[in-house]
């Protein structure tokens, strides 16, 4: 599950680094929108994901080594 949460993390960098790179060519009204409206809540929500992925790893590995 670590993996999953590490990817996620990385493909969110990664069209972080995208979207500055575009706003260097498109820094318009619409641009703003497009950021507010779509990709703020998409980051929110991937940290907070990634976060929770993080707490579920944990769990997990506890209830395998109590169950060892």
């Amino acid at each position: 599950m670590h993996a999953s949460g590490s990817r996620l993390e990385a493909l969110t960098k990664e069209l972080r680094v995208q979207w500055l790179q575009t706003k260097d060519h498109w820094a318009d009204a619409k641009c703003q929108e497009f950021e507010q409206r779509y990709l703020q809540e998409l980051f929110a929500t991937v940290d907070k994901t990634v976060s929770a992925i993080e707490q579920i790893d944990k769990l997990v590995g506890r209830i395998r080594k109590d169950c060892e």
